[in-house]
């Protein structure tokens, strides 16, 4: 296999498309889309634009909820694209953003109360956690925040879980994958670790 000098105008190769909510400081919710993210254990790390009103959320009131949309919901995402609840617009989003006060509305999409944290989930997301930010780091250019929160609890629709347990099975369910700017559902199953609470077998061979 032959391999060419490829320069890429972002990095993000396939992580979910999530949406974040945080607390404005009037006490209403925040609601913004994001990419990076990891999970390790109970804790997530997120990556946010140091610039939008989310980390500055986030860094004064720690409560947060991550919602994952699947691919049905890739319209509701691209409906938050260039939108900010910083008012005024940051010098540095300029021209690119608009200031949205509520970005539910905006995204045609419905917070649902939780249970233990002060900000909403997306009820129409499938998957949800509930977080609260324990730490937080400058990245290395001081345009965005590294985030770490432990997850509180986690809410699934029925229907994605595997029948008779309480566990997320990925065979019933598809997050939305961002692709090098664009959107995907993950495709067909492949295979899995024979760790895996879920299967129903053993790896194939």
């Amino acid at each position: 296999m032959e391999h060419v000098v490829a320069r890429p105008e972002t990095l993000y190769v396939g992580t979910p498309a999530y949406l974040i909510a945080t607390e404005n400081p009037d006490g209403t919710a925040n609601l913004s889309p994001a990419s990076s993210y990891w999970a390790l254990g109970r804790t997530l790390v997120l990556g946010l634009e140091l610039a939008g009103q989310t980390a500055r959320n986030l860094l004064e009131r720690p409560d947060i909820t991550v919602s994952f949309p699947d691919g049905d919901l890739w319209r509701a995402v691209l409906r938050l694209d260039g939108t900010t609840g910083r008012d005024p617009v940051p010098t540095e989003k300029l021209p690119r953003y608009r200031h949205v006060a509520d970005k539910f509305a905006e995204a045609h999409l419905t917070p649902q109360a939780s249970d233990l944290v002060s900000v909403p989930r997306v009820e129409e997301c499938r998957l949800q956690f509930e977080a609260r930010v324990r730490r937080t780091t400058t990245g290395l250019d001081g345009s965005y925040l590294m985030v770490e929160a432990e997850v509180l609890r986690v809410h699934a629709d029925p229907d994605i879980l595997k029948p008779g347990t309480d566990l997320p099975d990925p065979a019933r369910w598809s997050p939305l994958v961002y692709q090098f700017r664009h959107f995907f559902s993950t495709g067909e199953e492949l295979g899995w670790l024979p760790k895996s609470p879920t299967a129903d077998g053993p790896p194939p061979a």
